[in-house]
């Protein structure tokens, strides 16, 4: 059974950084692409950052360019989003999700709250 679980969120201030982790279990991520998403209540889920695990090629949406770092973890079958610079407006629940057909395997998502 495919498990997927996020972890790394917390509490912080603008200009602070966080690191997220995803790690999944039941599956080989090096056959998969890895997203980050988020969603804020009463806002529909956005894209934030992705990697295809085999060429390690990254992708993000325009407002976190420059801030938002996403890579292969340093163990097995992980992804890590760096996340610096954090602005109020990158609160949200942060959610790993991976692709497969047209479905995909999903966490429970990990909170990111930015206060001032």
């Amino acid at each position: 059974q495919v498990q997927v679980v996020e972890s790394g969120g917390g509490l912080v201030q603008p200009g602070e950084s966080l690191r997220l982790s995803c790690a999944a279990s039941g599956l080989t991520f090096s056959n998969y692409a890895v997203y980050w998403d988020r969603q804020v209540p009463g806002r529909e889920r956005e894209f934030v950052a992705s990697i295809t695990m085999r060429s390690g090629r990254p992708y993000y949406r325009e407002s976190v360019k420059g801030r938002f770092t996403i890579s292969r973890g340093a163990a097995k079958d992980t992804v890590d989003l760096a996340m610096n610079d954090l602005k109020v407006e990158d609160t949200a629940m942060y959610y790993c999700r991976i692709p497969f057909g047209s479905s995909a395997y999903v966490g429970q998502g990990t909170l990111v709250t930015v206060f001032a």
